[in-house]
């Protein structure tokens, strides 16, 4: 088969395009899970609560839909104006652990959805678990579990 100057253009393009998205797929087949937990509210992190409503008011506060900031791979949603400038000003200060997955799954060396309605400061850090339940099982030894889940993470995306 013989092909003129355009039909070898083309088909050298297309053979590009088809190897790119092999690879592309391959690529995401072996990237895992998300580093962000968007999982209670699709593409939203931390089921949609204010991320600093944690550390500077003590407490889960829905964030609104009409605040919100990208990081991540993620939307955040926040309460105030002044909440996204904290967060945008130090997105690691205030963002959950481990992309907001359960704490304790992560200790144990898997992931689960993080719950932000059972959270927890830790030396400044907000940590979500799974459920209330299985709050109080990681609080008993958050420590240690914080440090398992350290060394595991973030090995237990793959």
């Amino acid at each position: 088969m013989h092909l003129d100057n355009r039909s070898a253009l083309l088909f050298a393009i297309l053979t590009a395009a088809f190897l790119g998205a092999s690879l592309l797929a391959a690529h995401q087949a072996q990237a895992g899970k998300p580093a962000v937990f968007t999982g209670i509210i699709k593409g939203v992190a931390v089921g949609g609560y204010d991320p600093v409503a944690y550390f500077t008011q003590g407490a889960a506060q829905k964030g609104s839909k009409d605040i919100t900031a990208g990081h991540g791979g993620a939307v955040r949603r926040f309460s105030s104006e002044a909440n996204r400038a904290a967060f945008l000003s130090a997105p690691e200060k205030y963002a959950p652990q481990y992309g907001g997955h359960c704490a304790w799954a992560v200790s144990q060396g898997y992931t689960a959805k993080g719950d932000p309605n059972a959270w927890k400061v830790v030396g400044d850090k907000l940590y979500l678990n799974y459920n209330r339940s299985v709050q109080r099982t990681w609080e008993k030894n958050a420590e240690s579990n914080i440090a398992k889940a350290d060394a595991n993470w973030p090995k237990v995306l793959d």
